[in-house]
């Protein structure tokens, strides 16, 4: 529970210091459904949103420059600070260490284990598909998703203890396809 507080106040902090004061309308409450959609970036597995502003953790498949999977770091985390005219940012040492990063462990051949540094109860996994596409999986409400969205709720708190609401996680059913969503309380 602390460290997903921890996370919160990362991202709060990380938000608010990045604010200008010509941005000050985008540090109100942002409504899930009118963030924007990371768009352009080939291998996007998923990214995190939360309140109080758009500013978004982009998960991107991480390749070595001949183009196969970096065994060793999998997956590449970076912002996009939609509230910075969209700016594509690398994640500093404390946040890729104690807030955003991910804890990888490869299973077998084409298979790992995922967590966050910050939330470790929530299991991801990297896996490559019948497609020949890696996609990163989860259980949502007791089905195995692919994961596209992590969104965290704030309502109220400050700054040092916010009020964290709820996490959703929004993805497509592996064996449908159809969306599914589901929430939890850390």
């Amino acid at each position: 529970m602390r460290r997903i507080v921890y996370l919160v106040l990362l991202l709060l902090y990380t938000c608010w210091s990045s604010a200008s004061a010509s941005n000050k309308a985008s540090v109100t409450e942002a409504k899930a459904d009118t963030l924007p959609t990371p768009k352009g970036i080939k291998d996007l597995m998923f990214y995190v949103q939360r309140d109080p502003n758009s500013n978004t953790v982009v998960y991107e498949l991480n390749k070595t420059p001949q183009g196969a999977l970096n065994e060793a770091d999998p997956i590449h985390p970076f912002w996009i600070r939609y509230a910075d005219a969209g700016e594509r940012k690398e994640l500093n040492y404390i946040q890729r260490k104690f807030a955003y990063g991910l804890n990888t462990r490869k299973l077998s051949k084409d298979n790992y284990e995922l967590k966050f540094v910050s939330y470790n109860k929530l299991a991801l996994y990297l896996r490559k598909a019948a497609d020949g596409k890696y996609h990163v999986y989860t259980a949502i409400n007791k089905k195995e998703a692919i994961l596209d969205r992590v969104f965290v709720r704030i309502e109220g708190g400050t700054f040092w203890v916010p009020n964290v609401l709820y996490v959703e996680l929004t993805g497509r059913d592996a064996v449908t396809g159809k969306v599914v969503t589901g929430r939890f309380k850390p």
